[in-house]
């Protein structure tokens, strides 16, 4: 079985708009047939640098296979899956509010108290 994901191997990304499919050089099936030995599905978080940095180059060359070419299983094996999530900075949080008592003259009032 892993004669044909070398072979003909494609790697599953999956995204918010759905999975999509990679078409991975040679020497690039090798290192994901190795990457993926002990588990089929890895999120994107837990890859290294230089895993990540390959998977977001693949996605950016759209190297992308067709959905017809990736559903016949036996024609295109799949190595193995990465889930992509997008990032959640702080951009993505709705404002907060600021703690009643915690203002700049609050704090100036309880450390005048204090002393």
């Amino acid at each position: 079985m892993w004669i044909d994901k070398l072979a003909d191997g494609v790697v599953q990304v999956q995204t918010p708009i759905g999975p999509r499919f990679l078409m991975p050089s040679f020497l690039q099936r090798v290192y994901f047939v190795w990457m993926f030995r002990h588990f089929p599905i890895l999120p994107h978080a837990v890859l290294s640098h230089g895993q990540q940095r390959m998977i977001d180059r693949l996605c950016s060359e759209q190297r992308f296979v067709s959905m017809a070419y990736a559903d016949g299983m036996e024609d295109a094996p799949v190595i193995g899956t990465v889930e992509r999530r997008p990032k959640m900075g702080p951009d993505s949080y709705s404002p907060r509010r600021p703690v009643v008592g915690e203002t700049s003259s609050g704090l100036a009032a309880e450390a005048r108290q204090r002393s």
